[in-house]
């Protein structure tokens, strides 16, 4: 306490001159319109600066939970589309793409992804806790990934379109054309439309879609376009490549699509003993 009222006496002129400064400010800044605007403005700008750096802050930490918020009502609005309680119709229509309307879809995070392999292997943060179950369809908001392989309570895995063994039925949009698609295991952006009759008339950037043929997905689900194509060695069929509209490589967040009538159409085309 001593060595303070030491310094005060010491600096009592210096600390006099500051308090004087100080109160002659405020006096000028209350009398003056235009000094008192430009201390106004200084510190709108100051407070303002740490307000708007705070809220980019908040809004960046928010990230993930406004995320999940969207995949969630885009997992809410794809399951009207899909619903059955439009009463006009039993196909809805989205950009001219017709739609069957028994599916349901449940909303999953790809956590593992090996692009790069000739078979591919997704992982998915869902299982059987979530009632996904095997043969089951896997999308997202841009076409297809792939379908449900093998189902752990909380995990499950995809065999991804970029596998060898992959074989999804698919067609031409414009036309009732259809063939098999599959993937060499060269260009993860690059699959191939196999088995297409030289019937059918198409051409370069005519879109491939989903053919509705088997229970795993609905018809219209958007795959890519037309690339260029060949004749196979027998010139009787075409091999299409097909420019992916998913960028394989980047994937996140996926539906799985439950076939609600699945079962009921396998039961009836199975074989009889």
């Amino acid at each position: 306490m001593q060595q303070i009222i030491n310094f005060l006496i010491k600096n009592k002129n210096f600390i006099l001159f500051m308090l004087l400064l100080f109160v002659s400010l405020v006096f000028t800044i209350q009398s003056h319109s235009y000094h008192k605007s430009k201390f106004i403005n200084s510190a709108n700008w100051l407070s303002g600066g740490i307000y708007e750096n705070a809220n980019d802050l908040s809004s960046y930490l928010s990230l993930k939970s406004e995320n999940e918020i969207l995949v969630e009502e885009n997992r809410r609005l794809k399951n009207i589309l899909y619903s059955k309680e439009d009463s006009l119709s039993t196909i809805r229509f989205i950009d001219s793409t017709s739609y069957p309307t028994d599916y349901m879809l449940r909303a999953a995070k790809i956590i593992r992804n090996s692009y790069s392999n000739p078979n591919n292997i997704l992982l998915i943060d869902k299982g059987t806790s979530d009632s996904i179950a095997t043969d089951m369809g896997v999308i997202n908001s841009k076409g297809i990934i792939g379908v449900v392989d093998r189902v752990g309570g909380s995990h499950a895995t995809v065999i991804s379109i970029l596998n060898s063994i992959s074989r999804i039925n698919a067609q031409l949009k414009n036309t009732s054309h259809f063939g098999s698609l599959s993937w060499n295991g060269k260009d993860p952006n690059i699959v191939q439309l196999e088995d297409l009759e030289k019937l059918a008339q198409f051409k370069e950037n005519d879109t491939i879609i989903t053919g509705g043929n088997s229970t795993l997905f609905p018809k219209g689900i958007p795959i890519g376009i037309v690339k260029d194509f060949t004749l196979n060695t027998t010139e009787n069929l075409y091999v299409v490549n097909v420019q992916l509209f998913n960028d394989m490589t980047n994937l996140e967040h996926v539906f799985v699509i439950e076939n609600l009538h699945r079962e009921e159409i396998d039961n009836l085309l199975a074989p009889e003993n």
